[in-house]
């Protein structure tokens, strides 16, 4: 279970370090240079305001997807602490019957409770998987949401620098 859990959170780790990288080198344009006209310096206030609206937009993704990033793990851990607890309960449950049980039904009472412990172990980790990979599922959607509001921001800046480009040969 521990190597499984490593590798959901290295995965996660690994997507959300990769998305990030990908969103910074795509957003870089250069502005053309251009006579300074009066509707240059227009379309040059203009494109720096639709860039900073962008941007402003890309921040508010970015941090929307963060937040839900960090409760569907919040909610995983907590499921998953949830699934351990209910399995422990049903361990002591077990431990219990074989301690009440009649010496010459001891063995057979041994064999029930190992197979109950068994199936609570089995159940809290199918619980535990379902936890995790509902986090990692919501962790690749807002990758996913934090890719596209970069490559947004990026289309902003580069129809910002055609608009100042296009305002110089008028």
């Amino acid at each position: 279970m521990n190597k499984v859990l490593a590798t959901l959170i290295a995965g996660l780790f690994a997507t959300s370090a990769f998305a990030q990288t990908v969103a910074t080198t795509t957003t870089t344009t250069t502005v053309p240079a251009v006579p300074a006209t009066k509707a240059v310096v227009k379309a040059h206030h203009e494109a720096v305001e639709d860039v900073a609206k962008a941007q402003e937009k890309e921040a508010k993704a970015v941090a929307k997807a963060d937040e839900k990033t960090t409760k569907a793990t919040a909610k995983a851990i907590e499921k998953k602490a949830e699934a351990k607890s209910k399995a422990l309960k049903k361990h002591a449950d077990a431990r219990e019957n074989v301690a009440e049980a009649d010496p010459e039904d001891r063995m057979k009472a041994e064999a029930k409770a190992e197979k109950k412990m068994a199936e609570a172990n089995l159940t809290a980790e199918k619980k535990m998987i379902k936890a995790d990979a509902k986090a990692e599922k919501v962790a690749v959607e807002a990758a996913e949401e934090k890719a596209i509001a970069a490559a947004k921001t990026a289309e902003a800046k580069a129809e910002a620098a055609a608009d100042i480009k296009k305002a110089g040969t008028k």
